[in-house]
């Protein structure tokens, strides 16, 4: 049975451990955060946490918050989940719990990385709930969709007050 030697010319050197260690935690640290795939098939009784509409209905409109113990938040649209973002805690939740934000590219439906998302404010689109912040995974589609559809501005989730969203949900809530 051969030895584990830490020096000299047998075995595995502390200076390879050494290396090997450093490198593998320099590549989790420049590593792009890795998300877990979101939910596709949502419920039939899942209801948004801010309107209380069923989310099901509107499967093109349907976006979602991952929590940090793997509970799934379902929204009705971009703007709902965008109040539950920067407002947790008036639905039961903390901002250091949101761990995932997902939303739907408009035009490929395929979901996105709503902290990465470009958004068009101001269009001719509606969703569920009239007004509605419309998902882009590149700033120039928001850019064509904004042209085309009347939008205001192309916005980032950094960019999303409260106070645009109020302006959003008048008569809504």
């Amino acid at each position: 049975m051969g030895v584990l030697r830490l020096s000299g010319r047998k075995g595995i050197g502390f200076q390879f451990i050494r290396r090997s260690l450093l490198t593998m935690f320099l590549a989790l640290l420049w590593a792009p955060q890795l998300l877990a795939d979101p939910v596709d098939t949502v419920g039939p009784r899942e209801r948004c946490p801010v309107c209380g509409m069923f989310v099901a209905k509107y499967p093109v409109w349907v976006t979602q918050i991952t929590m940090g113990d793997g509970k799934i938040r379902f929204f009705d649209g971009v703007k709902d989940l965008m109040v539950f973002y920067r407002t947790p805690d008036t639905y039961g939740a903390r901002q250091d719990q949101l761990s995932e934000v997902w939303v739907k590219d408009y035009y490929s439906l395929e979901w996105i990385d709503g902290r990465k998302a470009f958004y068009v404010v101001g269009s001719d689109v509606y969703g569920p709930m009239g007004h509605e912040l419309i998902p882009f995974a590149t700033p120039e589609a928001a850019a064509d969709f904004k042209k085309d559809h009347k939008g205001t501005k192309v916005i980032s989730i950094d960019e999303i007050n409260l106070p645009l969203l109020d302006s959003m949900r008048q008569g809504q809530k």
